[in-house]
């Protein structure tokens, strides 16, 4: 039987005395797990992935959503990833990059999203979280608002939140707020 830890520790031992240091990184369990989801994951068709940082910093990544159906349909929305060191036991850090009037997403680009806060599990992925956020897009949720404003539009008048949705993605006003063009 092939030990391929022994085998390995051999080659670093090699790397090690041929230059006087060895160049292999230790990955945390973080690290490791993020590595092997993010090889693993299955994108809608509506998403991509990127890496600002290089793909060397998979702790810090980027997911872009263009919607196909629904009220943002055409729209561009960008979402930035911190996976923190305590990942899986802790959620990672979700933020919209893109101003967007959303009854779930605020002004900040904080996102609502339950498997982001209390019904966050450690057998949940980064696939998980690119589906939900897609589903926000498909399906937002008045019940559970942090843009109160677009929330209460959504309940009492759709066709008027459509007519924001769009002015918005246009790069108009809505009320007080401009939201840049993101069609």
């Amino acid at each position: 039987m092939i030990n391929l830890f022994k085998i390995k520790d051999q080659k670093r031992e090699v790397a090690g005395s041929a230059n006087g240091r060895i160049l292999v990184k230790k990955q945390s369990a973080a690290e490791l797990r993020i590595s092997c989801y993010i090889t693993e994951l299955n994108l809608p068709k509506t998403t991509t992935i990127s890496f600002p940082n290089g793909k060397d910093d998979l702790m810090n990544f980027e997911t872009t959503i263009q919607p196909d159906e629904g009220y943002y349909l055409g729209g561009i929305f960008t979402f930035t990833y911190q996976v923190p060191s305590s990942y899986p036991h802790e959620p990672p850090k979700v933020k919209c990059k893109t101003k967007v009037y959303h009854p779930n997403i605020d002004l900040e680009g904080n996102v609502c999203l339950n498997i982001l806060r209390e019904d966050w599990k450690p057998v949940l992925n980064i696939n998980t979280i690119i589906y939900g956020l897609n589903h926000l897009f498909t399906q937002p949720n008045y019940e559970d608002p942090l843009n109160h404003d677009a929330a209460a539009v959504l309940r009492d008048n759709p066709r008027l939140f459509e007519t924001n949705v769009r002015r918005a993605m246009s790069g108009g006003f809505v009320g007080q707020v401009h939201f840049p063009r993101c069609i």
